[in-house]
């Protein structure tokens, strides 16, 4: 669902102009549409329609309270890495009865925080985290829900950075040490096993990756039914990706079908921990040109957005369109878009054909899913103001941030 259109000449986030968001709320500025988040995550639940499965919503990609909010109240639950998250998680009104916790560093005090909330499971990456949620579910006398995330070596065909499913990474119990740690797990009277969990990677256009995970993933389900160990779910993550140039990701419709068909019958229920693929084309990032700078070798529009404000670029060598607010009819060049960063790497486009002037607006596309929530104070800037688009109103649902608050809890040393 494309919400961002050219009405009257003027680039618009569903009936809002983007010129009336900058002139109101300033620049650079993450804006997102309710229209497009509600339509991500209703085709998602009716491609899972006529089979048990709850979709989890990955909070690291957007964390925003308000969209956390209207993912709730359209009955999504929420995929967790931090007692950060859950906090935000509660605060938006989200059910922990709803939430996994995933993520390889989860500390005492974090497992302390989610079994009081009653998270619906812990997602267990090493045999020292068994042990230890062990040791403090018994000391709290809570029994703690778990599945282990197993490492299936499956190469998902991504950026290395965010590949989570092949033997060399840091995520998930190697696949032939996941038997043994389930007997292990199964024996401890302060845990109860409930699942398996699998992510492989993130931005995946292929289906095949995650239906050759899903294939390893069921022969460990098998093997631990045939020694009394059943469980009550399959977690098959997310990592879907969107289209941000040229990709040509399956549709909900078409990835889900693909692994209910290798599901077969089995009687599981089937947890998604989609992230991008929900927020990733809701959003944008605007910003203003500051100053053009002609070059012999190189053209810039130097933007008031920078790397600290959408790293992407930076960090993956990432691609965004990148579409003039108000198209201009002179002759167009070739530019790099960049930030005012020192830094070689703070760039938010390269090599782009525009027809641009000082002042004039840009949109940074497909920014809704890791933007804000990768974001920095990198040279003591402030982080964006973000702003909700809902049919012709927009909120603001992040104020800007301030200098001072960036200094407020810091300390000078007496004399």
């Amino acid at each position: 669902m494309s919400v961002f259109s050219y009405q009257g000449g003027t680039l618009c986030a569903e009936k809002v102009p983007l010129d009336a968001i900058a002139a109101r709320f300033g620049t650079p500025c993450y804006i997102y549409s309710r229209a497009a988040l509600e339509s991500a995550y209703r085709e998602f639940e009716l491609a899972c329609a006529g089979r048990d499965t709850l979709i989890c919503y990955s909070v690291k990609a957007n964390s925003n309270l308000a969209l956390l909010n209207l993912l709730a109240r359209l009955g999504s639950g929420f995929d967790i890495v931090s007692s950060g998250e859950l906090a935000r998680v509660i605060a938006a009104g989200g059910s922990t009865a709803k939430t996994v916790f995933s993520g390889v560093g989860k500390t005492e005090a974090e497992m302390r925080a989610a079994l009081e909330a009653g998270v619906l499971c812990f997602n267990v990456e090493t045999e020292g985290e068994l042990e230890r949620l062990a040791a403090i579910a018994s000391g709290m006398r809570k029994i703690a829900p778990v599945s282990l995330r197993v490492n299936p070596d499956v190469d998902p065909k991504t950026h290395p950075y965010i590949a989570t499913g092949l033997r060399e990474s840091k995520f998930g119990i190697p696949y032939e040490q996941a038997l043994p740690l389930y007997r292990r797990a199964a024996k401890l009277r302060d845990l109860r096993v409930v699942g398996i969990d699998v992510h492989i990677g993130s931005q995946i256009v292929d289906v095949e990756p995650f239906v050759a995970a899903l294939g390893k993933v069921l022969e460990l389900v098998d093997a631990l039914d045939a020694e009394g160990i059943h469980l009550d779910h399959v977690d098959l993550g997310g990592g879907l990706g969107i289209r941000y140039r040229d990709e040509a990701p399956p549709a909900a419709k078409v990835y889900l079908s693909e692994l209910f068909r290798r599901l077969g019958n089995r009687k599981l229920r089937i947890l998604f921990e989609p992230g991008r693929s929900l927020v990733g084309n809701i959003g944008i990032l605007l910003t203003r040109v500051e100053y053009l700078k002609h070059g012999a070798a190189k053209n810039f529009v130097v933007t008031d957005a920078a790397m600290n404000d959408l790293l992407r670029p930076a960090l993956y060598d990432a691609w965004h369109d990148v579409l003039p607010v108000v198209r201009r009819g002179d002759p167009a060049r070739r530019y790099d878009i960049v930030g005012p960063i020192c830094e070689s790497a703070d760039f938010l486009a390269r090599d782009r054909s525009l027809a641009v002037a000082p002042g004039d607006l840009l949109a940074i596309m497909s920014a809704g899913a890791y933007g804000m929530t990768m974001s920095s104070n990198y040279n003591s800037r402030p982080r964006p103001a973000e702003v909700m688009v809902d049919a012709e109103r927009a909120h603001v649902v992040r104020d800007r941030e301030t200098v001072a608050s960036l200094f407020a809890s810091e300390r000078i040393l007496p004399e």
